[in-house]
């Protein structure tokens, strides 16, 4: 059996692609390479993982080549596309955390990256309102010409272009958590989640059906750090802190929120809804739920800083 605090780190598809044009991937990698040594120094310090991705770069990347080709090859649909990424980055991760921990004397250390379900209501109001980014920022003529071509929702994104948008509904239930925790208690690092879960729904006989859409996984990493009872949940993000009035004159970093400061903050709207808020509003679900655990939002190369108290916003009750 194994024991120590258990964290789950919900890593973002973005922080695969560290700066624009680089997305080979190679590339994707070396930044999965780079995330997993950080990731490693956390369980050498006695902490249990689950990690978790994104893949909104990703999944889109899958649906572009696929209707590029699509007059060669079958073309991909969503859901499909979210089992892909799960697949190709979960992959990447379990092999760059695998040789990470060897080069730390960690040799036995079993990393498993496990095809995930997460439940979701097909009637959920996401369906008729897509917001969700997934692909490459485009400028906006091309996004456009690429919406009036294949049927797109498109949207403009925090400003740094525009991405075709997809239904993200609210993640009810993941499937695997019971194997999830098997897995933990064989002392087994768990790569699980991805791209927030393959989204299903149950019809009226009980059988799993697949939906078209892509959940947020900020929020399925909430829901699965909540199923777990996790101690931590641990979100590496591109700043070291969280903000007031980011990217003004009047900026101000935050070394900590409680419960009530980050719902007030939230209620007033400060955080980017495509950037911090969704990460905000995970650690408040995750809070209210798991009123002794702690939440933690840096850099990568921050965490341990963090975790010592000396970087990163650290959230509690």
């Amino acid at each position: 059996m194994s024991s120590g605090k258990l964290a789950v780190v919900a890593v973002g598809g973005n922080a695969l692609i560290r700066a624009p044009g680089e997305n080979a991937l190679e590339q994707q990698y070396d930044a999965v390479k780079e995330t997993a040594s950080h990731v490693a120094e956390l369980i050498v310090a006695g902490w249990r993982v689950v990690l978790t991705h994104g893949n909104g770069p990703q999944v889109g990347f899958i649906l572009r080549r696929s209707e590029v080709a699509r007059d060669a090859a079958p073309t991909v649909p969503l859901e499909y596309a979210v089992g892909d990424t799960q697949g190709a980055i979960g992959f990447m991760f379990q092999n760059a955390l695998d040789n990470a921990l060897r080069k730390r004397g960690y040799p036995q250390k079993n990393v498993v990256a496990l095809v995930t379900r997460t439940r979701i209501d097909p009637h959920d109001p996401a369906f008729t309102k897509p917001d969700k980014p997934i692909g490459a920022w485009l400028d906006k003529e091309t996004a456009s010409q690429l919406a009036a071509a294949q049927g797109w929702h498109i949207a403009e994104d925090a400003g740094r272009g525009w991405r075709r948008v997809v239904a993200s509904p609210t993640p009810l239930e993941v499937i695997e958590t019971p194997i999830i925790r098997t897995l933990l208690a064989q002392d087994t690092l768990v790569i699980a989640c991805g791209g927030g879960g393959i989204p299903v729904w149950r019809d009226g006989d009980g059988s799993l059906m697949a939906a078209q859409a892509v959940i947020d996984k900020d929020r399925a990493s909430a829901l699965l750090a909540i199923e777990l009872q996790a101690d931590m949940l641990l979100i590496p993000t591109g700043v070291d802190r969280v903000a007031l009035h980011f990217g003004t004159p009047q900026q101000r970093w935050l070394s900590q929120l409680s419960l009530a400061q980050a719902e007030q903050l939230l209620q007033s709207s400060e955080f980017g809804a495509g950037s911090m808020a969704p990460k905000v509003e995970a650690m408040v679900t995750y809070l209210r739920a798991c009123p002794q655990g702690t939440g933690l939002i840096t850099t990568p190369e921050g965490i341990a800083r963090a975790l010592n108290g000396q970087g990163g916003t650290r959230f509690t009750c």
